[in-house]
């Protein structure tokens, strides 16, 4: 029984160690998986794992649907009333983010750029989020440009989600091969349902339906494993997919 257990952890340890080669994090932590296999494999779990996983995020997303279907407009009011009351660095931030959830792209693309101004020059959360604003609000070349800073600074940073916004971007520039190439290396490397996805989506936009027939049936065949929860945390996706 004790053997059965020791192997339990070792396999939970190997499949954690995979996540760190094909998430390209940090080497230490196959030591730390294979030098201590149970206690590594929790604190993998809590400090890698699940702040990446689509389940955390699905539950960030659920919450905050459901603050804005009660009262949509608060957080932006309460962003306002905070950085005009202590125009800190945090609270402009704050600010940036409200506007962008509450839809003033233009708004937000404007305050994050403000904040690259001051102490979060470098942050690349900031960078992110002036990505997300400035492609909204069709300012695409500034949009590439954050991106590429991100992936200069760490190619690990929010890696799935920073390799999607990325090629958004490319596919408005115009930039169709860049974009390609892009959401191929993406593919290549998370091999995830939302990377495919947005893929599909793109090549649909960009006149490859060849490409996006091509690309369904990997992505149908995933689906039929799906939950109604798991559908649900992927509605909207679906949605624009028209599935």
């Amino acid at each position: 029984m004790p053997i059965f257990g020791l192997g339990i952890h070792i396999l939970i340890a190997l499949l954690f160690a995979v996540h760190v080669v094909r998430t390209h994090q940090q080497l230490y932590w196959l030591l730390i998986l294979f030098s201590f296999p149970m206690l590594g494999s929790i604190v993998y779990f809590f400090a890698i794992y699940l702040p990446n996983s689509r389940l955390e995020h699905g539950a960030r997303k659920a919450v905050a649907a459901a603050a804005r279907t009660l009262d949509p407009g608060r957080e932006l009011r309460e962003a306002q009333a905070a950085f005009e009351l202590t125009p800190t660095a945090q609270n402009q931030m704050r600010l940036a983010y409200a506007q962008l959830d509450a839809g003033n792209a233009q708004e937000a693309a404007g305050t994050f750029e403000s904040c690259l101004n001051g102490v979060f020059g470098a942050d690349l959360e900031v960078r992110r989020g002036a990505a997300r604003a400035n492609l909204a609000c069709g300012r695409v070349d500034a949009a590439v440009a954050h991106l590429d800073f991100i992936r200069r600074a760490d190619p690990n940073f929010r890696a799935e989600e920073t390799a999607i916004l990325r090629a958004q971007a490319l596919g408005a520039a115009g930039r169709i091969a860049d974009a390609k190439a892009a959401f191929a290396e993406a593919l290549e490397r998370f091999n995830s349902f939302a990377v495919r996805a947005e893929y599909i989506i793109w090549a649909r936009s960009a006149g490859e339906q060849a490409l996006a027939d091509s690309l369904r049936p990997e992505l149908e065949k995933t689906m039929q494993y799906w939950n109604r929860h798991t559908r649900g945390m992927n509605a909207e996706l679906l949605k624009r997919l028209g599935m």
